[in-house]
């Protein structure tokens, strides 16, 4: 659940990021890996605070795997190449989750017993959330954007996995709106990268932290 944010959330000047890109060769990839988080946490949080039926559920794998999955995994290795090593981890790092999940519901999640599979997708859910606390620690000299998803991340996948681990639906129902904050960031966070990019200034205030140029998600 995702922002999660980025390269100028991530906390890059525009400038700063497409010097970057120019000498690298590769264009700033951070508003792709924001937008597959955004649109698949905001799909399945829908599910999750029973707002969309659960019956949909299959719609929200299939993005999962492309969008959430694979586009935002390879854009956390352009990330990466382009030597923004904050966003290249998280975005990397939330492709992986996305895939995982897809794997888990379609193939693995028959091999757990029933009474079983509430604590294994808890478990799941856990260890990402350790994942992402991880990187929380590490944003704060990003923007404040940036901190705010992962702060809200964080949040929603230790509330979802208790809920899923202790089958609490009103746990599940909070963990679903408060992912539905999370997509709601990590848009606006998109929104920002692009359009910073694109008019080569920032239109949108994301709060950059970095006291060094180039310190931040966006670099």
């Amino acid at each position: 659940m995702a922002s999660v944010n980025q390269e100028p959330v991530t906390a890059r000047p525009a400038a700063v990021q497409a010097a970057t890109a120019s000498a690298s060769g590769w264009g700033n990839s951070a508003p792709l890996a924001l937008a597959g988080f955004a649109v698949t946490t905001f799909m399945l949080s829908l599910i999750n605070a029973n707002v969309v039926p659960a019956g949909t559920l299959p719609v929200v794998f299939a993005v999962a795997f492309m969008f959430g999955g694979v586009a935002q995994l390879i854009a956390g290795i352009i990330c990466l190449r382009n030597g923004n090593v904050f966003a290249g981890v998280l975005f990397g790092g939330f492709g992986a989750f996305w895939l995982s999940l897809y794997a888990y519901a379609e193939f693995f999640v028959k091999d757990v017993p029933l009474l079983q599979q509430g604590h294994a997708l808890g478990l799941f859910l856990y260890a990402f959330g350790i994942f992402a606390t991880i990187m929380f620690v590490a944003s704060f000299r990003t923007s404040i954007g940036t901190v705010l998803a992962l702060a809200l991340l964080v949040a929603a996948l230790f509330i979802l996995g208790a809920g899923a681990y202790t089958a609490t639906t009103g746990l599940t129902k909070t963990g679903g709106w408060v992912g539905i904050a999370l997509a709601g960031v990590a848009f606006y966070l998109a929104l920002a990268e692009v359009c910073e990019l694109e008019y080569g200034r920032a239109y949108l205030p994301v709060g950059h932290l970095a006291k060094v140029p180039g310190e931040s998600l966006g670099e």
